[in-house]
């Protein structure tokens, strides 16, 4: 699973979280947003490695 899946996977967690009042679900989403955001930093650094050599 790419990134970008897990940032909208986690953006649609947070705002169920939100609606149903589940601080855990909001927690959730929140989490899975940064992992995302963390799995693509890491592509990018690895495509600039690939790049350089």
């Amino acid at each position: 699973m790419g990134g970008e899946t897990d940032r909208v996977e986690g953006e649609l967690k947070e705002q169920e979280g939100k609606l149903t009042d589940d601080e855990m679900r909001e927690k959730q989403g929140q989490a899975q947003q940064k992992w995302g955001e963390a799995k693509d930093k890491a592509e990018d650094a690895k495509d600039e490695v690939s790049d350089r050599i």
